[in-house]
């Protein structure tokens, strides 16, 4: 059966609103088509597009609505706000240097991990080893970084990179989901921290507080140039191809290949630069553990940020306001001894994200499409005309038909001839 592009491009553009679009589930066989001309018999077309390619009203369904995503970043700024109000009634001095460099640091690499799960949700594969990267990128800097910064960082960047780019191929080769083949990554990335069974104590001098400034200007440029370049609706709907739509055994096309090779190998090398930074900031030796609490922590707070879990939609100033946020109340929670358990942190943020991705979803999708009346067209969801109507809904009524009135044209003063 040929694939028919103009029944196609109907099917999506009527959506929902078509009986038959809603008997067959949005895609597969329409059994209607009577009666228009632009379709003909569909009965042995398929409106279903060929393997390779994506129901347009999947992953193309006009532009995003960014009202939420402005509102929600006000309340973020709010929220930060408040928090830092709290952090300087306990403690002015923690806005202040030199305690204030380190906080900077710290919001530097919080925001790193951040950035790195909010860009690989955005894409639609989410990377649940940003945590245990970072742990293992802390670990190789501490027992190398006597060799200085650069061969101490490169060789956990590249082995990054390319487990990274290991992980998107095998996304792209099965046709995975992206969390599924991440978890696996994590689990070896874990195997390789546990072979270390006691605390390392981080080696050489390197000290980023002088260029604290500097760090955390970089990630918030970075941050809010990546959410506003992610507005453009072409691009958006590109990294977003890999969202969740239709059947999951379609493949996404070619044009599935570069946003997750880029998200992925993005952010596991962001992963391990957290992990460098986690490492020298420190004021004591890395603890090898699974990473997982940051893992929590990161995902939370991008999706805090009005990241989607779904992937494709998200914020322009949203991951930075939620990463000063997070910093200052995880700096504000040590300096008033309350003790909260960093996993239990991961799990409240990541709950309270998730009621953020319903409302982003909800108020973010696209206003429906206005189409013009066609005058001519039939009127849908009435009764079509057909011979001896009136009669049946006259004796259906109860009501006896007008009187037919013949017409008598022998009738009349010129009469018939006798």
């Amino acid at each position: 059966m040929a694939y028919d592009d103009t029944a196609y491009r109907r099917m999506s553009e009527v959506g929902s609103t078509d009986p038959a679009y809603r008997m067959n589930g949005g895609m597969g066989m329409d059994q209607t088509g009577a009666g228009d001309p632009m379709l003909g018999d569909t009965s042995t077309r398929l409106t279903e597009p060929p393997s390779g390619a994506l129901p347009r009203f999947a992953y193309e369904d006009g532009r995003d609505r960014m009202g939420i995503h402005v509102g929600w970043e006000i309340v973020l700024l709010l929220a930060a706000a408040v928090i830092g109000v709290l952090l300087y009634r306990v403690d002015a001095g923690a806005l202040k240097r030199p305690a204030l460099d380190t906080l900077l640091l710290t919001g530097t690499w919080i925001g790193l991990l951040t950035m790195g799960a909010g860009l690989s949700m955005r894409a639609g594969v989410p990377n649940l080893a940003v945590g245990s990267i970072a742990v293992a990128g802390a670990v190789q800097f501490a027992e190398n970084g006597d060799k200085g910064l650069v061969e101490a960082a490169l060789p956990a960047i590249a082995i990054a990179a390319i487990g990274g780019f290991a992980v998107a191929v095998f996304v792209l080769v099965l046709h995975v989901p992206g969390w599924a083949a991440s978890l696996g990554a994590a689990l070896g990335v874990i195997t390789w921290v546990q072979l270390r069974t006691a605390p390392v104590r981080v080696q050489g001098e390197y000290d980023p507080k002088h260029q604290a400034f500097f760090l955390f200007g970089g990630f918030a440029l970075l941050a809010v140039i990546g959410g506003a370049f992610a507005t453009i609706p072409p691009f958006r709907r590109l990294l977003g191809r890999m969202r969740p739509a239709g059947d999951p055994a379609r493949r996404r096309g070619a044009a599935a290949v570069l946003p997750v090779l880029v998200a992925l190998v993005l952010s596991s090398v962001f992963a391990v630069v957290a992990g460098v930074l986690m490492a020298a900031t420190t004021g004591g030796p890395v603890v090898p553990d699974t990473g997982l609490q940051w893992t929590g922590i990161a995902f939370g707070t991008a999706l805090i940020a009005g990241t989607s879990a779904f992937g494709r939609r998200g914020g322009v100033f949203g991951t930075l306001l939620a990463v000063i946020g997070m910093t200052l109340f995880l700096d504000y929670q040590d300096r008033r001894g309350l003790h909260i358990a960093l996993l239990a942190i991961g799990a409240v943020t990541i709950g309270a994200g998730l009621i953020i991705t319903r409302l982003v979803e909800t108020f973010g999708r696209p206003l429906p499409a206005r189409t013009e009346e066609d005058w001519n067209a039939a009127p849908t969801g009435g009764t079509t005309w057909r011979p001896g109507l009136l009669d049946s809904i006259s004796s259906s009524s109860g009501t006896p038909p007008p009187q037919q009135r013949p017409d008598r044209w022998d009738d009349g003063p010129w009469g018939t001839t006798r």
